[in-house]
């Protein structure tokens, strides 16, 4: 029985990975301009070393990734964009009635735990959630299962009781990996290998009835 929903926030309730895939392609061609944004789409739902090593592979102009990625961080992309735009606003009203229904919510995010705060502030949504946690917050990221099963445990719950509304090809695998039953928000846009998820979605709102088939 599913006791609890764990969110992923990238490509769930907010459509990011689209933006941060322009940023990524724009800083890549200034170092190669021949990379084209398909050769970055791994980088979608991925964190620290495992998507910057995507930019290593796709620049291929013998910086290490963190060569890369600390000269990207240099420019403070994060503040230039408007999270509120990217909101998927349909989001708020199934978190309050998931919150309604008596299932208890979690956040499992592999953004770094500052900036999670801050989107979930500005849409006003952070008081749904019971557990935020960040990629940030582990040694390894996505699709290692630790923040899944860690996000459970810190429910008191075990991972079959939980679901987890991914998108990516990694957070899929990670929840997979941790042994939660997963809906997945259907995006044909970057790629992503969605056969392990036991529902497909095709937007936010459908995880209500999800959740009832889980």
């Amino acid at each position: 029985m599913i006791k609890a929903v764990i969110f992923d926030m990238d490509g769930v309730l907010i459509d990011s990975e689209g933006v941060y895939l322009e940023y990524q392609l724009e800083f890549a061609r200034t170092k190669n301009p021949n990379v084209r944004l398909e050769q970055l789409y791994p980088m979608a739902g991925a964190t620290k070393k495992d998507s910057w090593e995507v930019m290593e592979r796709a620049v291929n102009n013998g910086q290490t990734w963190e060569e890369l990625r600390d000269e990207f961080r240099k420019k403070d992309i994060y503040r230039e964009i408007d999270y509120r735009k990217l909101y998927r606003p349909a989001a708020t009203a199934v978190l309050s009635q998931l919150k309604a229904d008596g299932y208890r919510l979690a956040l499992a995010s592999s953004t770094h735990l500052e900036l999670v705060e801050r989107i979930l502030e500005e849409n006003g949504i952070r008081s749904y959630f019971e557990e935020v946690i960040s990629g940030s917050q582990f040694k390894r990221s996505k699709p290692d299962p630790e923040i899944y099963l860690h996000t459970a445990a810190c429910l008191g719950l075990a991972p079959r009781e939980c679901l987890a509304v991914e998108d990516s090809t990694l957070g899929i695998q990670a929840a997979y990996r941790a042994g939660m039953k997963i809906a997945a928000i259907i995006d044909t846009r970057y790629g992503f290998d969605q056969s392990l998820a036991d529902y497909r979605l095709s937007q936010v709102k459908d995880v209500l009835e999800a959740v009832k088939k889980a």
